[in-house]
């Protein structure tokens, strides 16, 4: 019965897989009849965002082969037409709510196409708005009147007052190793207050953004009286420590030998411990760092950084650079989206090149920067984080600015300045495009040159296509990279479905 997308189209909405040779990673090739109603949700759920309002699923019907091993699985639907919004309107029972502004909120226009997904989010809209205004009990109810003679739907959005409901009791489930205060600090409300629904949404963003738990739900029970509920917090516990010795082979690093500890929820109190020795052809290092996310019981993150890195550049720009210091840091958030840290570093760098290299045929400019020297630096980032998921994100935006001052102390003299935001659409489920730009400046000040090991060289992780320094200027002579004290670079990606399930943790993307 589909006539508007082609069976592989469906197909791919569908969890339901038919059996190939490769699919033993996958148990969804087996018949299961639970699987197949989900399916069907699937299919509707996938034609009402698309223009379809009278979609539905005829029958679906699984036969057994003549020869009684496998099944054979026929869904028959009726597509119907493809309709657009029509006639948007908004009611309210609230005098101090205005409909006419609550309808210019609305995230839809009339006569663009109907997607049932866009009444959900102009729901969430409207819930947002009358909670902004201090309305956070209302029922938002949008009342569909299809017209069938034009091929259009109207929409009624009603929004009462809904009965207040007040939160009785928190209760925690399911946490063998994490202790309950680090769960309720992550958590938008208290017992005693106001029930909320956006904030218990967020709550759960929350907690999904500690990594600490596999999968984490909220739910609401009755409390012991009308206006009373309890939230009950289930969480699932997932490995937060972590001890990994390998070997591989990268395209930047070529070798690399790796042993690291780590520890993501150290003690069951949400500090982060991590030890790490890294050997590459390129780069070695080794650091140890601790954080704690609630310094002196308040919101604030504190850590410590003990870092030795050494990098060999021979084949990029003819010189070796090792660094060796310690950091100390500082950041708490300003409100629900945004976050300022601060920092100080101390360090003594140390750059040399190949015998014979200076002097004689190699590059001045880098000639000039051989010696030791000692960074005295202090910095800050601001974050802000607008995105509907802190791992996956589908929708919304997020940017960090970040500078960091040399030259309190130590004979480095310079001012660092980067900035980074990204930019999530999601087309389907599966299909989510995304924007970034990145740019930096860096400069000396009081005289001081910007030593070359301060300076951007992008290329390899930082800029693919292009091997490591790949970019950036050049000693015409020596044909070393000499590194650049600006950049920018922008990107377009759009993340398309795995080829393998998604517990292998890959992600592919065409960019």
């Amino acid at each position: 019965g589909n006539r508007a997308y082609s069976d592989s189209d469906l197909q791919g909405v569908m969890v339901t897989e038919r059996s190939h040779w490769w699919n033993f990673f996958s148990s969804n090739d087996n018949y299961d009849p639970d699987r197949l109603e989900y399916d069907r949700e699937q299919l509707r759920e996938f034609y009402h965002n698309r223009g379809y309002y009278d979609f539905r699923v005829v029958s679906s019907v699984a036969e057994l082969t003549p020869d009684q091993k496998d099944f054979m699985i026929t869904v028959t639907v009726d597509e119907g037409n493809e309709f657009e919004f029509g006639t948007l309107s908004v009611e309210t029972e609230n005098d101090r709510l205005n409909g006419e502004f609550l309808r210019a909120l609305l995230p839809i226009r009339e006569g663009t196409r109907y997607e049932r997904e866009q009444v959900t989010q102009a729901v969430e809209a409207l819930t947002f708005a009358a909670g902004a205004a201090g309305y956070a009990f209302v029922d938002i109810n949008p009342i569909e009147t299809p017209n069938r003679d034009n091929n259009t739907v109207d929409i009624t959005f009603q929004i009462a007052e809904g009965p207040r409901v007040y939160v009785e009791r928190i209760d925690i489930v399911g946490n063998t190793q994490t202790i309950d205060p680090v769960i309720r600090r992550e958590l938008m409300l208290s017992e005693g207050d106001a029930f909320n629904q956006a904030l218990v949404d967020r709550s759960r963003s929350n907690l999904r953004g500690l990594q600490f738990f596999e999968d984490v739900t909220i739910e609401r029970v009755q409390g012991s009286a009308p206006d009373r509920t309890v939230l009950q917090v289930q969480v699932q516990e997932q490995a937060t420590g972590e001890l990994s010795f390998g070997a591989g082979f990268s395209s930047v690093d070529s070798f690399v030998i790796d042993l690291g500890v780590t520890q993501r929820n150290f003690r069951g109190r949400g500090q982060n411990l991590v030890a790490r020795i890294s050997w590459g052809s390129l780069r070695q290092q080794a650091n140890i760092s601790f954080t704690e996310p609630r310094f002196l019981g308040r919101d604030v993150r504190a850590g410590v950084d003990l870092f030795h890195y050494q990098y060999n550049l021979e084949n990029e720009s003819s010189f070796n650079w090792a660094s060796t210091g310690a950091g100390l840091r500082l950041g708490w958030p300003i409100n629900s989206y945004t976050a300022l840290g601060l920092r100080y570093n101390i360090k003594a760098d140390d750059i040399t090149v190949p015998d014979g290299y200076c002097p004689g045929f190699g590059s001045r400019a880098l000639c000039e920067q051989v010696g030791s020297s000692l960074s005295s630096t202090f910095g800050y980032t601001l974050n802000v984080n607008r995105v509907n998921d802190p791992i996956r994100p589908t929708r919304g935006w997020r940017a960090a600015l970040w500078q960091d001052l040399a030259g309190i102390g130590g004979d480095v003299n310079s001012i660092r300045t980067e900035f980074n935001a990204s930019w999530y659409r999601g087309i389907t489920r599966d299909f989510v495009f995304s924007a970034e730009v990145s740019a930096g400046y860096i400069s000396g000040w009081g005289g001081d040159p910007v030593r070359i090991n301060d300076r951007f060289f992008k290329g390899g992780n930082s800029f693919r296509g292009f091997e490591t320094a790949g970019m950036g200027p050049r000693d015409l002579l020596t044909g070393d990279a000499l590194g650049g004290n600006m950049f920018a670079i922008g990107t377009l990606e759009l993340t398309v479905p795995n080829f393998l399930p998604e517990e292998y943790g890959i992600r592919t993307s065409a960019f």
